[in-house]
């Protein structure tokens, strides 16, 4: 993947998501709040803001029978994860907000929302959904990325944005981490009426073959491919080349061995009954 000649970027952003940052790191991330949150016979699982469903996806592997449900807002999200779901028990993909979720009440026995909280624009309303739609007894799992500066990688690549593409260049990659303090999260969910909140800030290794590799993918499998839109195949190239340059001098060298880039992520990791 380290060169640039064999990778297939002909493909929709979702699918290059799939492809290449659901391994790296979201995987690692779905793997994580199911760890924390066992399954049990016949239960109804919701997965929000499911993206190409690796959370639901993992579920599915882990379940005992029960109903299994991927929700998101983004279309072409939910044709990749359909994709990707052909085999296993049956996955159930719906269209709809996180602000009004399509289910009854007390219909649902375990809620996952995985590194989607930060971009609803309503996030009480959002947490106030999963609790409505949770039976009694439910569980509710969460998780969002920590400060931008506790992931390394991530906060050379916001510098390296705005040093080569302009100031607000790192905006969408700064808004996956707005929850610099595990306690908004505590508060959030106490305050719709969540119980027995426990939020644990953990710290996963993320492994890319090069920096090349984690600055290419960031900015053609997620929303901030817009940036580069509008240049030539050869530009992107170009620009790209150069943050890469520009973000591998900003972390500490030991993250770079052989060239393959190795860096901790944090994220709070929130774990709720209904």
């Amino acid at each position: 993947m380290a060169d640039h000649e064999h990778w297939q970027l002909d493909a929709s952003t979702p699918e290059l998501y799939e492809r290449y940052l659901v391994p790296a790191i979201t995987s690692i991330w779905a793997a994580d709040l199911l760890d924390r949150i066992p399954l049990r016979p016949n239960e109804t699982v919701l997965d929000i803001a499911c993206g190409t469903g690796a959370v639901i996806r993992l579920a599915a592997t882990r379940a005992q029978g029960g109903r299994l449900v991927g929700l998101d807002l983004n279309s072409a999200m939910l044709a990749v994860a359909r994709a990707a779901a052909q085999t296993g028990p049956p996955i159930e993909w719906v269209e709809g907000s996180a602000l009004d979720l399509p289910f009854p009440a007390k219909s649902v026995d375990v809620v996952f929302c995985q590194l989607g909280l930060q971009f609803f624009p309503d996030r009480p309303l959002a947490l106030r959904e999963m609790r409505r739609v949770l039976r009694p007894g439910g569980r509710v799992g969460l998780s969002v990325y920590s400060a931008i500066e506790r992931t390394p990688a991530a906060y050379a690549f916001v510098q390296a944005l705005d040093q080569h593409l302009g100031a607000s260049a790192s905006r969408t990659k700064r808004a996956e981490h707005v929850f610099p303090d595990p306690e908004e999260i505590k508060s959030l969910l106490s305050e719709v009426g969540f119980h027995h909140v426990d939020v644990a800030t953990v710290t996963k290794q993320i492994e890319f073959p090069s920096m090349l590799d984690y600055v290419r993918f960031q900015l053609i499998a997620t929303p901030m491919a817009a940036l580069l839109r509008d240049k030539s195949p050869t530009e992107r190239d170009r620009a790209i080349h150069a943050m890469a340059t520009d973000a591998a001098s900003r972390i500490d060298p030991a993250m770079l061995h052989n060239g393959k880039l190795s860096f901790p992520q944090k994220s709070h990791v929130a774990i709720a009954g209904g």
